[in-house]
């Protein structure tokens, strides 16, 4: 019942948002009464709280992997893109491999990362991991000032949270040339721009 709950309440979520979003709603999705969706949740920021925190540990822990193994691979000598690889490609073969409920997660992230409640839940999630991504960064790019490596990352995750949220816009925009559920081909392509966004910073 509660994973049902967590997948009706993440649909919406991705959808709408947290101020879109009622626990009558989550319960007519789900088909239960509004009391038992109170039983289990006390109220609607507690679930949304619990439907981040179900997929983030795995998705923070996959990447951590990925970049712990790509740091020792790179003995002493990691690359930019190959770093980025570490971190985005990871995510996206989850994603993409995982099914349409963590494709609605990741739409979720991305609609919930630009606001105060869904901020502090980036932060306590997956802080720990991008910090790693920064640390490799940092011996990929031991020239390049702290503030050029974060503002690298912000942009690197304002992309990837723009992709994320399947909104749809570029496949209009390109006529259905693009489409953006077509994880494979942002995989293909998101890493390598980004590390050359980097490399272009410091001139």
């Amino acid at each position: 019942m509660v994973e049902n709950i967590l997948d009706g309440a993440e649909y919406l979520f991705s959808k709408r948002g947290l101020d879109g979003v009622t626990l009558r709603d989550v319960a007519e999705r789900v088909g239960i009464h509004v009391t038992l969706l109170n039983y289990y949740f006390k109220d609607k920021v507690n679930l949304f709280e619990a439907v981040f925190a179900r997929r983030a540990g795995v998705t923070s822990g996959r990447r951590m992997v990925a970049l712990e193994q790509y740091e020792a691979e790179s003995a002493g000598k990691p690359t930019v893109e190959g770093a980025l690889r570490a971190f985005l490609d990871t995510d996206f073969d989850l994603y993409y491999q995982g099914g349409e409920g963590w494709m609605n997660y990741a739409a979720f992230c991305a609609r919930v990362s630009n606001t105060p409640e869904g901020a502090l839940l980036m932060d306590e999630h997956f802080d720990p991991v991008v910090l790693k991504l920064v640390e490799i960064l940092k011996k990929a790019l031991p020239d390049y000032s702290d503030e050029e490596i974060f503002w690298g990352y912000h942009f690197v995750s304002g992309s990837l949270m723009n992709t994320l949220a399947r909104t749809g816009r570029i496949d209009r925009l390109s006529g259905g040339v693009c489409h953006s559920d077509d994880y494979p081909a942002i995989k293909k392509r998101m890493a390598r721009f980004m590390a050359a966004g980097f490399l272009s910073l410091k001139r």
